[in-house]
């Protein structure tokens, strides 16, 4: 889904999800580890360090009369080895993967 080479200390991404969706996915996609939710934000410890993910959840974008949800999502690891961010965000996106190809 995405170059592990993005997978950097700090990075924001558009998620085509509403908030709903983004909730009821987002504990299986941080599996094994623990998630601490918060309103728009959540923690998730990793190997002595955390991830911060804050979220906005943004107007549809509109394409013709097909209106897409759509969120902007900022992650912050601090403490994470490169590693250890992308073994993790790699389960992770392919949990949030909608759809297939």
């Amino acid at each position: 889904m995405f170059d592990p080479a993005t997978y950097t200390e700090h990075f924001e991404r558009e998620h085509g999800c509403t908030e709903a969706e983004w909730l009821a996915q987002l504990p299986g996609a941080a599996e094994p580890h623990a998630l601490q939710l918060g309103v728009h934000q959540a923690r998730v410890p990793i190997d002595g360090g955390t991830l911060q993910i804050d979220w906005q959840v943004l107007p549809p974008r509109r394409i013709a009369l097909i209106q897409l949800p759509q969120m902007h999502v900022r992650y912050r690891f601090d403490g994470i080895s490169a590693e250890a961010r992308q073994r993790f965000m790699k389960r992770f996106d392919l949990f949030m993967q909608k759809g297939g190809g």
